[in-house]
């Protein structure tokens, strides 16, 4: 068998172990793709996906620092990486992968918000309003950029932007209108 069609095999037999649960099965997969191929980007991204629930997220970048060598034009794998960072508190490199991440695909949503998070953490507000602002145009319907951006508009000192957005999600998130009136104090009446 050659090459091209082992690594197409293992890949199957990978997708099927992870689907039973049997991860060290998998992972042993991912290990002969890797032996095959050191620069197969799926067993790379595999491997990180297996560290990363494992707990070891320092092993999960370093895999997806991999994934984004050998596939730089792929913007999942940038957000994914930036994912990771953030959650590592690696909020500078985070948010270089984010960034490229929208370099690569402009619209993708959760990387605005990815973005968004780790400005707030760097307490950049007004670089967070920028992102928090283009993640609820591609996603107007979800919930979760616009919680942060009342947060930041919170921080800034800007209470009456944040009762703007709880007005706002009392129509269409009214539990979300109502912890972010708790946390901030801002009660709203709908208009």
């Amino acid at each position: 068998m050659n090459a091209s069609m082992q690594l197409r095999f293992l890949r199957w037999q990978i997708k099927l172990l992870l689907a039973l649960g049997r991860r060290a099965a998998a992972l042993e997969r991912v290990e002969r793709m890797l032996a095959i191929d050191p620069d197969e980007a799926y067993a790379w991204a595999t491997l990180a996906h297996l560290r990363a629930e494992q707990g070891d997220k320092a092993g999960a970048v370093a895999a997806l620092e991999r994934v984004v060598a050998v596939r730089p034009q792929q913007a999942a794998g940038w957000f994914n990486l930036g994912f990771l960072r953030e959650e590592l508190g690696l909020l500078e490199d985070a948010e270089a992968a984010f960034r490229q991440a929208i370099a690569l695909e402009e619209k993708m949503d959760r990387a605005w918000y990815g973005l968004a998070l780790c400005l707030i953490r760097q307490r950049r507000f007004d670089d967070a309003v920028v992102a928090l602002k283009r993640n609820t145009q591609l996603q107007p319907m979800s919930p979760y950029g616009w919680y942060q951006l009342a947060r930041v508009h919170v921080d800034r000192q800007e209470p009456e932007e944040a009762a703007k957005i709880i007005r706002h999600l009392k129509r269409f998130e009214p539990k979300v209108a109502a912890q972010l009136e708790r946390e901030t104090g801002l009660v709203q009446e709908p208009t």
